[in-house]
């Protein structure tokens, strides 16, 4: 289980230093782009203009730690690393992995785009501590470019995707997917509750639902694609 917080809007942090007019001038958001064949996987600007939570996790042995948003549009992780000559990593956790003994580099590289940025950089592998679940040899990205202001003001270091890995960029193995061929968790599941509390209350459970945050009975929806967690809705 890993506990989430809700992290001021970047809605709210544009608005307090008077950038939110200029920001969505030059940032669109498109909302359909992501589901588009042949595009690159985009994140709408809605999915974090209101909403944001986060979690810690940590990389390497020792353990550096990480804010990450627990994208469920996305399937990569990847954190800011001390390659990383972007403004936006000046101002967030950098992993280095010099400081890990159980780093493992690769000749590979990794490019992804959300709706309002993008990131470029290095795949490594490294053990990652997800809540009590550790997950040793999990593929991820190390950034080396983070252009553009969304992600300079997010409140968050880097993504932790939990879609499918037909849509991860340079066919890294997704975290969940890792924890489920290694055995880690008990179910093939993972489940969110979500709060308004902006300090405690909401997680992400991985491996299990907690009964007692719902009543009734759960209802099982077939996906119409396994890609992101979409179903077909009937008009």
């Amino acid at each position: 289980r890993v506990s989430l917080k809700k992290k001021k809007s970047l809605r709210q942090a544009l608005t307090e230093r008077g950038l939110l007019e200029d920001f969505l001038t030059k940032q669109p958001p498109s909302p359909a782009a992501k589901y588009l064949p042949g595009t690159a996987a985009y994140e709408p600007l809605a999915n974090y203009m209101d909403l944001e939570y986060v979690g810690t996790i940590s990389i390497g042995t020792p353990a550096q730690e990480f804010l990450v948003l627990f994208d469920t549009g996305s399937s990569n992780l990847w954190v800011p690393s001390v390659y990383c000559s972007s403004a936006a990593c000046g101002d967030h956790r950098r992993y280095n992995p010099a400081l890990s003994s159980t780093y493992r580099g690769t000749a590979g590289s990794v490019s992804t785009w959300y709706g309002t940025g993008s990131m470029t950089g290095y795949l490594a592998y490294d053990t990652v501590q997800v809540g009590d679940i550790q997950v040793p040899n999990q593929i991820f990205g190390m950034s080396a470019t983070e252009p553009g202001s969304f992600l300079y003001y997010a409140p968050f270091d880097g993504f932790l995707g939990l879609a499918f890995p037909s849509i991860s960029s340079s066919s890294a193995t997704p975290v969940f997917d890792n924890m489920m061929s290694q055995g880690l968790v008990s179910q093939s599941l993972f489940s969110i509750y979500l709060t308004p509390d902006e300090n405690k209350g909401s997680f992400v459970l991985f491996g299990g639902i907690d009964d007692a945050y719902f009543t009734g009975n759960l209802t099982w929806i077939p996906l119409s694609s396994e890609t992101y967690w979409q179903i077909q809705v009937d008009r």
